[in-house]
């Protein structure tokens, strides 16, 4: 079994890494060079670096503070946020990334993922998916009800089904889901195992679970019963509730495969 990646997650907007609740009520947390430096140091497998605010404000990325993140954090770097085209994602590539993530871009426009994926390889694509669920009851055979894929940093909502689009996005070229529950973001009341599961049992690539860490136990929560390959936190880490490490002592205390800090030379 491959090792679970523990990824702490940074939200920029402005330059400046900010954490709110449900992608509101923002407050600032530090700088994103400083803080992916840390997060290296403490034994992070990757990085994922969001600019929220890009796709909002019709802009590109900011790729001046990606270069610095970049050159600060010997790790893989996820960026996502304003990337839509191939032209951008090469340019957020040659700034330092390892992997583009799209949300807004590829809903908008799907052959994004697959031209994309044909220029710089699936492995390079990542399919962000910012799901809300809708207030239905549980069906009669128990099965949970459906969530709808938001856009624009949480501002705007679709009428796609997040477990349909989430396959679909794989079958035009995305190497890897990353999966926001917004019911969860910023509450520290636990992930959405459901919507992990309804996504990760359907598609054949990792699956990444964000939106509502409080602990440790919670991510080993995430990968027993969300079926998640990744699980990824921001708020618990950059106010030092928990550390990696304490995140990744849990996931091997549940028997869970982890790259042990040690490993990392950290």
């Amino acid at each position: 079994m491959l090792a679970r990646r523990v990824i702490p997650c940074l939200d920029v907007d402005k330059g400046r890494v900010v954490k709110g609740t449900r992608f509101v009520n923002l407050t600032d947390e530090g700088d994103p060079a400083e803080l992916a430096e840390r997060y290296a140091h403490e034994g992070a497998d990757e990085i994922v670096f969001l600019d929220i605010t890009a796709a909002h404000e019709r802009r590109g990325t900011m790729l001046d503070v990606v270069r610095r993140t970049a050159s600060r954090a010997f790790v893989p770097l996820t960026v996502g946020g304003g990337v839509r085209s191939v032209e951008e994602m090469r340019d957020v590539l040659r700034a330092g990334a390892d992997k583009v993530s799209f949300n807004t871009a590829a809903v908008a426009d799907p052959t994004l993922l697959t031209a994309c994926a044909e220029r710089f390889g699936s492995q390079a694509v990542v399919c962000a998916i910012d799901a809300r669920r809708l207030p239905q009851e549980v069906g009669a055979d128990g099965t949970p009800g459906r969530w709808e894929v938001v856009t624009h940093g949480g501002r705007r909502t679709t009428d796609l089904d997040a477990v349909t689009w989430a396959m679909r996005a794989v079958d035009l070229g995305a190497g890897e889901l990353l999966v926001t529950s917004m019911d969860r973001d910023g509450t520290r009341s636990g992930f959405d195992t459901e919507l992990l599961a309804a996504i990760a049992t359907r598609v054949r690539v990792p699956v990444i679970a964000s939106g509502g860490a409080a602990g440790p136990a919670d991510f080993v929560t995430a990968v027993l019963d969300g079926k998640a390959d990744a699980v990824l936190a921001a708020s618990i880490f950059h106010r030092r509730m928990f550390s990696v490490s304490d995140v990744k002592e849990a996931m091997a205390a549940a028997g869970l495969p982890v790259r042990r800090i040690e490993e990392s030379g950290a």
